[in-house]
Order: C-alpha cells, then sequence, then structure tokens
C-alpha cells in the first residue's frame, strides 16, 4: 500500500519542457555526450561526477572568467577543497556586464518601502551607480580586500555599495539596522574595516528609529575606519568622532560618470562575511568566496528556481540574513529583483502579498514562521488579491509545517510550486530544495541539490535510508567557506563541521531522506527531544502544538542530555488573548500523546509571553536548554544576539528555582 503523502503540485511535461534545468540536460547531451534522464538521475551525476557536472555547467551558465581554469576541482578533501584553481573573475561583473535581460533599458529592481514608497532602477542606472560608487570607495581607499562594512537596510543604495565594494575585490559585510550596538560591534570589529556605510536611521512597523548614537559607539569601536558614507533620513547629521564622513548623495554626484570597471580576483577571493548567530559566543565570520558564490547561486536560480530575464523574484529579508545576499544573485541571471524595507505587517499581514500583487512577482520567498502567521490569521491571499503572476513560493528559516504546505496550496494559490527549502549560512546556499521538474509532496522538501551529496547517517557514520539521521554532506560544494575570519590554522572551520565524521561536512540538522529522494528536516540535532531512548526532532512537536489557534507560539525544551539521565520535558507556550493554560493543556496533552507518542507528552506546560528568538528570528533553543540544564546565563547566550533578549526572564526565574 502506498502511503505516500499527498501530491500537491506535479509538474506539467509541457512546462518542464521549456525549463532551463531541461535545455541543461539537452546542452549536456548534445554537447558532452551524456544523458541523464529526469532529476534523479541528473543529481546522482552531480554529486558523483563533480568535475564532469561543474565542469559542463559553468560552461552552459557563461560564467565570465578572465583567466581560465586550470581544472574543476584539484583537491576533493574537505575541508580544503581547490576549485577551479588559476581561474579569476568578479561577482560584481558577473551581475552587471550587459547580457540578454540586462540591457540599459531592462529592469533591474524595485524598492519598495512599508510607507508606500517607491523606486525602480535599469540595469543601465544600476551600472551608473555602481561605478560611480566605486570611484567614490576607491577614493577613501578601498582597494582589494579591504573590507567595507554596513549598517544599512535593505533598499538599493545597499545594494549599490556592495556591488561597488564587489567590483575592487573588497571585502563586504553587513547587518541590519535593528541589531543591537553590541551585535553589530561584535561583528564588525572582527573585519578592522577600512569603511563603514551607515544609514542614521530606519523605519519599522510604522515608527522611526533613530540609530545615530549607535554610530557613533560602532565608529568609535573601529579605529581602523578611514570614513564614514552616511545614508541620511535626518538632514545635517556630521558624526562627530576623527574619521571622515561623506554623505552618499555627494559621494556619488562627486564621482558621477565614472567608468564602470571590475577586479579580477581568484576564484577563492574573500566576497563577503557571513555570521553564525553569536548566540553562544562572539558570532563566527564566514568568509566565501566569489567563484563560489557566482557558480552555487547560479546553479540555484537557474537550475533550481528557473529564474531569468522576465522574472520578478522577491524574498521578504534584512541585510543581516544570507536570504539578502541570495536575493540579490538574481541579477546574476537577469531577473527583476525586488527589494523591500519594512515590517511584513505593516500596516497588517496582507502587506506583503498586496506587494506581490501589485508588482507581478512571479517567485516570492518567505519563512515558515511567516506562513504559519498568515495561517493563524485566516489569510486568503488568493481570494483577495490579484497573484496570477505568481508560479512558485519560496519558505526556508525553519520546516514548513504540513499545515503550511496545506494553506498555501488551497489559501493562496492552487496549482503553485511550493520551494520549501534548507541549507545554511555556512554555505550561503540550500541542500535540500526544489525542482521545476519534481513534484511538491505535502510536508516534504521537493529534493536534494544539485550538486549537494546529502545523506542521512546514524551515529557510527552507517547511511540511513527513510530514517532519521544526521544531515551530512559527503563531497565538497564550491560555496563552502574558504576559511572563518580570525581562524589561521583553520581548527574552528574544522571543529564546526567536521570533527563528528572526519572529511565529511556535519550540517547540526535532524533529516529524513524518503524513496522518493524527498527530504523532511525535523530540526537541529543539538536540540532533540530523547525520551525513553526515542528521538524525535522538535519541528513534529511544534506541528502539533502550533496547529491549535489558540497557541501562537511555542518552545519545547528536553533537558535530559545535560542530566545524565532522563531529565524533564518542558513546552513553553505563547497563548492568544482569552486562553488560559487550564483551558488549552488537556487538549494538548491528548494531541501529543496520539500525534507523537505518550513519551513525548511534556512533564509541564508552561504560559510566557514570548519566545526568545535570534536576530534572524530562529528559536534559542539550544541557548535556553543550556540555561535551565546549569550552564552560567552569560556562558549560555548573548543577549546582544538575540531579537528580544527579555524574553529570556521566565526561563532565567525557571532556573533560579
Amino acid at each position: 500500500m502506498d502511503d505516500s503523502p499527498r501530491i500537491l503540485w506535479q509538474p506539467d511535461p509541457e512546462d518542464v519542457a521549456q525549463t532551463r534545468i531541461a535545455a541543461f540536460r539537452e546542452w549536456l547531451r548534445t554537447t558532452r555526450g551524456i544523458d541523464v534522464d529526469g532529476y534523479d538521475a541528473l543529481w546522482r551525476w552531480s554529486v558523483t561526477d563533480l568535475e564532469g557536472f561543474w565542469g559542463a555547467f559553468v560552461q552552459f551558465a557563461g560564467v565570465r572568467f578572465h583567466s581560465e581554469p586550470q581544472c574543476v576541482l584539484a583537491d576533493a578533501s574537505m575541508p580544503g577543497a581547490s576549485w577551479f584553481p588559476g581561474a579569476s573573475l568578479n561577482y560584481a561583473e558577473q551581475a552587471l556586464v550587459p547580457a540578454p535581460g540586462k540591457g540599459d533599458g531592462d529592469l533591474a529592481l524595485i524598492f519598495r518601502h512599508e510607507d508606500g514608497m517607491r523606486s525602480e532602477l535599469s540595469y543601465g542606472a544600476l551600472r551608473s551607480q555602481v561605478a560611480a560608487a566605486r570611484a567614490g570607495l576607491a577614493s577613501l581607499g578601498v582597494s582589494r580586500g579591504d573590507r567595507v562594512v554596513a549598517l544599512a537596510p535593505n533598499c538599493p543604495e545597499t545594494l549599490v555599495a556592495f556591488l561597488a565594494a564587489a567590483s575592487l575585490g573588497a571585502v563586504w559585510s553587513s547587518c541590519s539596522p535593528d541589531f543591537g550596538a553590541r551585535a553589530i560591534a561584535d561583528r564588525f570589529m572582527q573585519l578592522e574595516p577600512t569603511v563603514l556605510v551607515t544609514v542614521d536611521g530606519y523605519r519599522y512597523g510604522g515608527r522611526s528609529y533613530d540609530v545615530r548614537s549607535t554610530v557613533e559607539s560602532l565608529r568609535a569601536e573601529l579605529p581602523t575606519l578611514r570614513a564614514t558614507v552616511v545614508v541620511s533620513d535626518f538632514r545635517g547629521y556630521n558624526p562627530e568622532n576623527h574619521s571622515p564622513h561623506v554623505s552618499w548623495e555627494d559621494l556619488l554626484a562627486e564621482h558621477d560618470g565614472a567608468p564602470l570597471e571590475f577586479d579580477a580576483v581568484d576564484f577563492d577571493h574573500p566576497l563577503w562575511v557571513l555570521y553564525s548567530s553569536g548566540t553562544t559566543g562572539l558570532p563566527k565570520g564566514i568568509v566565501q568566496g566569489h567563484g563560489g558564490i557566482v557558480v552555487e547561486h547560479l546553479k540555484a536560480l537557474l537550475l533550481q528556481s528557473d529564474l531569468g530575464p522576465g522574472d520578478r523574484f522577491f524574498w521578504f529579508t534584512t541585510t543581516g540574513w544570507m536570504m539578502w545576499n541570495y536575493l540579490i544573485s538574481g541579477l546574476l541571471v537577469g531577473t527583476t529583483i525586488v527589494l523591500y524595507d519594512g515590517s511584513p505587517a505593516h500596516p497588517d499581514l496582507g502587506a506583503l502579498w498586496r506587494l506581490v500583487a501589485e508588482e507581478g512577482v512571479t517567485y516570492f520567498g518567505t519563512s515558515a514562521p511567516f506562513v504559519q502567521s498568515c495561517l493563524k490569521a485566516g489569510l486568503a491571499p488568493g481570494t483577495e488579491y490579484d497573484l496570477s503572476w505568481l508560479r512558485t513560493i519560496g519558505s526556508t528559516g525553519a520546516p514548513l509545517s504540513p499545515e503550511g504546505f496545506r494553506w498555501i496550496s488551497s489559501g493562496v494559490v492552487s496549482g503553485i510550486q511550493i520551494a520549501s527549502v534548507s541549507g545554511g549560512t555556512d554555505l550561503c546556499a540550500a541542500f535540500v530544495a526544489a525542482a521545476p521538474d519534481v513534484p511538491v509532496w505535502e510536508g516534504e522538501i521537493s529534493c536534494r541539490a544539485l550538486g549537494a551529496a546529502v545523506v542521512a547517517l546514524d551515529e557510527s557514520g552507517g547511511e540511513l535510508h527513510d530514517e532519521v539521521g544526521e544531515l551530512v554532506i559527503t563531497q565538497p560544494m564550491p560555496s563552502m567557506p574558504v576559511f572563518f575570519w580570525n581562524d589561521p590554522d583553520g581548527s574552528r572551520l574544522r571543529e564546526a563541521y567536521f570533527d563528528t565524521y572526519p572529511g565529511r561536512w556535519r550540517h547540526g540538522d535532524w533529516i529524513r531522506i524518503t524513496p522518493r529522494g524527498s527530504c523532511v528536516i525535523y530540526g537541529r540535532s543539538d536540540s532533540t527531544l530523547n525520551r525513553g531512548g526515542v528521538r524525535m526532532g522538535t519541528s513534529e512537536f511544534y506541528s502539533v502544538v502550533e496547529g491549535f489557534d489558540e497557541v501562537l507560539d511555542s518552545l519545547v525544551i528536553d533537558t535530559s542530555d545535560a542530566r545524565g539521565g532522563e531529565g524533564e520535558l518542558l513546552c513553553f507556550l505563547v497563548l492568544a488573548s482569552g486562553t488560559s493554560l487550564a483551558d488549552i493543556e488537556p487538549t494538548l496533552r491528548s494531541a501529543l500523546r496520539a500525534q507523537l507518542s505518550p513519551r513525548h507528552v511534556p512533564n509541564r506546560f508552561v504560559a510566557i509571553d514570548d519566545v526568545p528568538r535570534t536576530l534572524n528570528g530562529k528559536k534559542c533553543e539550544v541557548p535556553v536548554k543550556k540555561i535551565l540544564t546549569g550552564v552560567d546565563p552569560d556562558r549560555a547566550v548573548s543577549t546582544d544576539a538575540l531579537r528580544n533578549p527579555d524574553a529570556l526572564a521566565p526561563f532565567l526565574a525557571l532556573r533560579a528555582l
């Protein structure tokens, strides 16, 4: 008997024939004599013949090398894989040089602000601004290898500054202006930057926030700064500390008409620095290279997402999340990218859906918590707005629940592809994803990404089939970190990914790979619920508990491991107005007993006001577990790395008891 979950979307053969992944297969057949019929065959070839796959793909995708590579993969060991040695290129050139869909008059970006402000930039105008900003940064002393950091929102100025820095071979790093002062300094101080690009204020949720004091304290902690470039909402803002400052408008005006040039850099030359969450220590600076990001993002956008000229690509993100870096890579394939700055719920939860309708977005990416919020609010965007252009909804940031899948397929657009994906900041890429020729099964991620050798392993390193195990990558990928910042011997990098299974990348998630090739992510493996020897991912628990309208959010903590025996299973609930714990607890106990197991019924339910989350919105399961199992709170979590540090109060109080 077939117990496969329901298919929510089935690719149409006629549509598949027009996709870029189909064009790649045909190109392989006619130019290389390689027949890979169907996605599974293509995936298996991509992870068993790394040189064949990636070498063919960079040619198919038109990667612009200045100097040609000596080979595809000189060393396949992990860590330390050497991709395309001898090659040189530049990310900004790949994004900006004219190509089909990137002519001067073609639309590069649309910018929307929550207050209704809207602007556009053509590829021609974008190239002109990047050229001026490049000359401006060079005049401030920025050159190859220097660091340019930005405290800036998701707006055109930030994008232009990044592309200008990349064109010079400088290294970029950004934080969203809603980060706390300590969290920003912890990230930027490590890099010893040459130039800071910053705003002096921002607007969110209908309110204005002045960050001038944050900028001043930050500048005082960055002695290497030669200049500060200010995108100002406040007229006349004049930074008070020593380094010179210049307004963004003046910088571009002074260098208007400068030629657009690109410095060719080595394939693994640092492009940007992303960061680990920093919840339990100084954030790790994760460095990715020009070539690895160009190749990986071209693969993800062209083949997995079927994006190109004529598409409008929007992912709701801030500049402090890796999805901003992924979104702007839409320029690599000639899409029109849509940038949004503001709250996704201002003036109401329909704000993003209205944007999607008004701008004719074809691919809309968001987070699983946003989908869950829309579901709980009873939204039906498909009946309220014209979403006829929308063909794909992407979701990441947390596992998308089966209820979330069902809501999208019924409440948004019937017959829409749901691209649930999972990966990490570590690679700025997805390990498991969607593809235009693979069905969508309810509650499952459609496939393993091309070039991602994903397996599920048990504790001894044995491969599991259709069972839950550790998500492990057995072959290198081009966008794996070049190195960690301030990790000269590579010890922190090895400890982060390679100590558990030497020579293989352990990502830290629980995964099950089905016989269909689809995948289910069950949450972080270091926050597993281990009850009576039965392990379960937290996502399964949340799927049950948060399926009730009375529960707005939840956090489950198993204290077993740290006590050397079976500890308590604790469930913390954020309840809807008018709901009491006494009202809902019996129902939750019955549901968890029936849908999970008697072992996974919590010892206690506790009502709280808010679930502590990282700056990027992820639940703080591991830090809270450490607090509740006796670790000094100052060692368990850095409050500056939290979006809502006050939410820790009930856990600290419980620990004291």
